[in-house]
């Protein structure tokens, strides 16, 4: 049986305001993962426990502190993370951090147009960021809710306001999931308007209506179908080919063949979540193949670690993950046995 040790941290009741959550939920999430008991006697934190249940959960709480007095807003997923990272050893963690919590806290990429930062919230999105920063060409692989296009949309703005790039081009392929465009009432701008809506959504809460309209008129701000892309070289911009897992062979390479000078590239892809024919491969699962190793392109893959939408969603992302790889699995296994069989 393990040895119950007692840990004791001193915190003032500004921070314990700050990271202990509504009726006190987060402290009992930190309780729960690492099976320890966290008292408060006269603003002193008495964590009794295992001995690493106990130092982990105070470690916890520690880099909480660090992070709420710096002004990090803490919420349920700064708590889920924080636990994640304690648990997971394969999580790869910047080299000579102390608190990887407050180290990506501090990288603000913008402010929304009400104030409110866009910065990383995982390493995982962290690094995206970087790469961003530093390629080219990125392509941000990962499930639903990892923010993959919302920081991929922050970056682009800031590259615009700044000067770096005279016009953002944000494209998606206009596939039918379930209906035909045809039948939809309106012109094609007016058919292919929902598909690019999350991109529209996006840009009115980092820049402004007012702005995005301005910019918008004056042509330094496209939104439009990749189908638009075709015959165009686009020099000078910074573009987002968001839901790339719906691109064609064909379409991608013509996408990616239009890129010019000055010009930065974000392609994003869930590819999960594929709305292709069956028969028909993805342009996306085509470039991870074709391009890999090349300068200047760099491909981020988040995880279920990283997402930042409400827990449940989390929840949901792992477990499609998990049944996907046993799917997997049970399909690799039947065809090795069928290639056993038609061998004898």
């Amino acid at each position: 049986m393990s040895e119950i040790t007692e840990l004791r941290l001193s915190l003032s009741a500004d921070d314990e305001r700050g990271i202990f959550g509504e009726n006190d939920s987060y402290i009992r999430k930190i309780e729960d993962s690492f099976h320890v008991e966290i008292i408060d006697r006269n603003g002193e934190l008495h964590i009794i426990g295992d001995k690493e249940g106990a130092g982990k959960a105070a470690s916890i709480i520690r880099e909480l502190v660090q992070l709420y007095r710096r002004g990090g807003g803490i919420e349920e997923q700064s708590i889920n993370y924080a636990i994640t990272l304690k648990e997971e050893k394969n999580i790869s963690k910047p080299l000579n951090s102390e608190n990887v919590l407050v180290d990506i806290d501090k990288d603000v990429i913008c402010h929304t147009i009400s104030g409110k930062p866009i910065k990383p919230k995982t390493i995982g999105q962290k690094k995206y960021i970087d790469a961003i920063r530093n390629k080219m060409i990125v392509f941000g692989l990962g499930p639903a809710g990892t923010g993959k296009t919302y920081l991929a949309m922050a970056m682009a703005i800031t590259a615009f306001q700044r000067e770096e790039v005279s016009r953002i081009i944000l494209t998606r392929p206009a596939i039918e999931a379930g209906e035909k465009l045809g039948f939809l009432p309106g012109d094609l701008q007016s058919k292919v308007d929902p598909y690019l809506r999350p991109l529209y959504d996006a840009l009115y809460q980092i820049m402004g209506t007012e702005n995005f309209i301005k910019n918008m008129e004056k042509g330094l701000i496209e939104v439009a179908p990749l189908a638009y892309m075709r015959g165009r070289t686009l020099d000078n911009a910074f573009i987002i080919l968001d839901e790339a897992q719906n691109t064609t062979p064909a379409q991608m390479k013509m996408f990616l063949t239009r890129i010019g000078f000055g010009s930065k590239v974000i392609i994003t892809g869930d590819a999960s979540q594929k709305d292709l024919s069956p028969d028909v491969k993805s342009g996306l699962d085509v470039a991870q193949s074709v391009l890999k190793g090349i300068d200047d392109i760099e491909f981020c893959t988040l995880t279920s670690n990283d997402v930042v939408r409400h827990p449940l969603v989390q929840k949901i992302v792992k477990a499609y993950e998990d049944y996907e790889k046993k799917s997997a699995n049970k399909q690799k296994t039947k065809s090795i046995r069928k290639l056993e069989k038609s061998h004898k």
